[in-house]
């Protein structure tokens, strides 16, 4: 059945949010809202795992109290997982206009012995991400793609050195050809663990009295990782300077907290 112009107009307008109808587009991005798509780096951790700490949980310290993280990270998922459980589904269905969603893969599309996680750099990986971007654009958000971040991963003679393969370049080339916002990460903390050295990044990684972690976080890791990220968004504008606060101070590991599993 055709619908009239003036029908489409009232369906269209049913669809805004009350927030967005009621006080206009320029107050809704004030109250935008930042998403986090990603793998266990990221990721919300819970009293079970403590002291591992996913990045996007420090990420709120260096941001306004009124700019909220809805962060959906997710252990051991890559970018074809992420979308093939349907978690990227979900937030598109919360997504809206002026809110941003940073994406975060590589860890596990590095599996190439898994066919549910593994993406090939140049093509699938691409393509995946593509996803990303395109649903993101059509709910009227900003996508931004972040390089993985580093394992602590030494040679011989003290230096850092990369993890990831191809996977950086390949996620470079694709904000390039896509003209979306790159936070480089990978090569920032890479960078970061090469000033402090083979002894200081344990203190910054999942070391404890059970675990040699070089993959995943404890909290002063977690909150150097997010500074990076806070940082990358304020200089590529995706924020602004008054969305952003606390780049230069010291966050107290006490502001981390792992709620139980049970209130998740």
């Amino acid at each position: 059945m055709a619908l009239t112009r003036r029908q489409v107009t009232v369906a269209a307008l049913a669809a805004v949010p009350v927030a967005l109808s009621a006080t206009g587009t320029a107050q809704a991005k004030e109250q935008r809202t930042l998403y986090i798509a990603g793998d266990s780096t990221a990721a919300q951790k819970y009293s079970d795992a403590a002291p591992e700490t996913g990045w996007g949980m420090a990420l709120p310290f260096f941001l306004r109290k009124d700019l909220p993280v809805a962060n959906h990270a997710v252990n051991g998922r890559s970018s074809k997982s992420f979308v093939d459980e349907g978690r990227l589904d979900v937030i598109l269905g919360l997504i809206g206009p002026g809110d941003v969603l940073v994406v975060q893969f590589a860890h596990n599309d590095e599996k190439s012995g898994d066919p549910t996680r593994y993406t090939e750099p140049w093509t699938t990986y691409q393509d995946y991400l593509r996803r990303y971007l395109d649903g993101a654009r059509a709910k009227g958000a900003r996508p931004v793609l972040a390089t993985p971040v580093e394992r602590r991963r030494f040679d011989a003679q003290g230096n850092a050195v990369t993890s990831h393969g191809e996977y950086p370049a390949a996620m470079r080339a694709l904000a390039q050809d896509e003209r979306v916002a790159l936070l480089d990460i990978q090569a920032l903390s890479l960078a970061l663990w090469q000033r402090l050295g083979v002894e200081e990044t344990k203190k910054y990684f999942n070391w404890t009295a059970t675990e040699q972690d070089n993959t995943h976080f404890n909290p002063p890791g977690a909150i150097a990782v997010a500074r990076l990220v806070a940082g990358e968004l304020l200089r590529h504008r995706v924020l602004a300077p008054r969305d952003v606060r606390r780049l230069d101070a010291q966050i107290p590991e006490s502001w981390i907290t792992w709620p139980s599993s049970a209130s998740a």
